[in-house]
């Protein structure tokens, strides 16, 4: 075996021995069980509201979202021919760690009472949307960094987007449930901006071994679409209130599904010269469905309204892998291995302009008594719906400015 091989080895095996240990201190010093019904551990605007939350462990909601970090994404990043499996391995490793950082960070900025992080479903459920984040930030990475690279990116991403988040939801008191601004659309911008600083003109050729896909079989894609079919409307649901706006949440999502579906439809056999539509087609446009009712999914209060943003949401990866992907790669100079611009960055976006328009249009007669729920300083008077949609507009520059300073420095 040779010498360079070995030692990446052994650089793999020793940083997973010092992170690890690093965190069992760290949980021993800091880590408690706690109640979840406790309202003085709950912070107004957190991404997981333990507001009016029963005092279960949750499992159903907790399980739909550990598997759609593990599976869905594991198998998403499974249909690139010159990793396969390998690939799911890494992102079994990226999860691993990053759930267990996830949890200190957040802990400090939310969960932390009297010297101690008191954790339960709740805690674990935004740690998975942290591990989300990364995963998609993976994406624009995979093939140009090795395992050890990963858990570095893993180790400053989770950091940054614990930050983000914090900025956005408990400072700016911006409604964004499912996470299109602080999972999707930081999660590929950061990507983004790693892979750019990672530009190398040698590997050109190589990079292009690494994005052909046309020997490895569909099947790691109709598995991976499934997965997102079946566990994703819990995933954008897992944040909001129980019983109250979740089913908006679940059900705009199982709608903009649908819609973006349908799109694809619509633009892929006249953009592609293919006669057949392949799986992994209809995968992104699940992913880019999803990645717009992130925000939008708590908000809107008609099906049609999600119909039209899943739609429209749909034509993005199609367009965006005909046109920018090119662009991307010969004059921006950034490799994007899964296209995550396409799938999740700029549907995020969409997502946040989306969710800027209902913030500057909610009535209480239009959400009656959820108002309080999806909006609650409107509700409370403390803030307009100008000054919501304001602050959900602003989140957006924050977002990209904290992923591309954040890219800039990890890459």
């Amino acid at each position: 075996m040779p010498e360079y091989a070995v030692t990446a080895r052994l650089r793999l095996s020793g940083l997973c021995f010092l992170l690890q240990i690093l965190t069992i201190i760290l949980f021993a010093i800091f880590v408690r069980y706690g109640p979840e019904s406790s309202a003085g551990l709950c912070s107004q605007q957190l991404n997981c509201s333990w507001r009016n939350q029963d005092s279960g462990f949750q499992l159903p909601r907790f399980r739909d979202v550990h598997l759609q970090a593990l599976l869905g994404f594991g198998l998403l990043v499974a249909f690139l021919s010159r990793y396969g499996l390998c690939s799911v391995a890494t992102s079994i490793l990226v999860v691993a760690f990053a759930i267990q950082w996830a949890l200190l960070i957040q802990g400090f900025l939310y969960f932390f009472l009297n010297g101690k992080i008191y954790v339960g479903a709740q805690s674990m459920v935004s740690a998975d949307f942290c591990a989300a984040a990364v995963l998609i930030s993976t994406g624009a990475v995979l093939g140009r960094v090795n395992p050890v690279q990963m858990l570095l990116l893993t180790l400053l991403g989770v950091t940054l987007f614990s930050l983000n988040e914090y900025i956005l939801l408990r400072l700016m008191g911006v409604s964004d449930s499912g996470g299109s601004l602080t999972v999707h659309a930081f999660g590929a911008f950061f990507g983004l901006v790693v892979s750019r600083i990672l530009y190398q003109r040698h590997m050109d050729k190589r990079k292009e071994q690494q994005e052909d896909t046309r020997h490895q079989p569909d099947v790691f894609a109709v598995f991976g679409t499934i997965y997102l079919w079946i566990f994703w409307p819990s995933f954008t649901s897992a944040t909001t209130i129980h019983h109250n706006t979740e089913p908006w949440a679940v059900l705009n999502t199982y709608f903009s599904l649908a819609a973006s579906t349908m799109a694809t439809f619509v633009l892929s056999p006249v953009l592609q010269e293919e006669s057949t539509l392949q799986v992994v087609q209809i995968q992104d446009a699940t992913l880019a469905g999803v990645a717009v009712m992130g925000m939008a999914g708590e908000m809107l209060v008609t099906p049609f309204g999600a119909l039209i943003a899943g739609f429209l949401a749909g034509l993005i990866p199609p367009l965006g892998f005909r046109f920018l992907t090119p662009i991307l790669r010969s004059r921006l100079k950034t490799q994007d291995a899964c296209g995550v611009l396409n799938v999740h960055g700029l549907p995020g976006v969409l997502g946040s302009l989306l969710g800027t328009l209902l913030a500057a249009l909610a009535t209480a007669d239009a959400y009656g008594g959820r108002l309080e729920l999806v909006f609650p300083l409107v509700a409370q008077g403390s803030r307009t719906v100008t000054d919501q949609a304001l602050c959900q507009l602003c989140a957006l520059p924050v977002t990209l400015l904290l992923a591309t300073v954040g890219g800039t420095l990890t890459g």
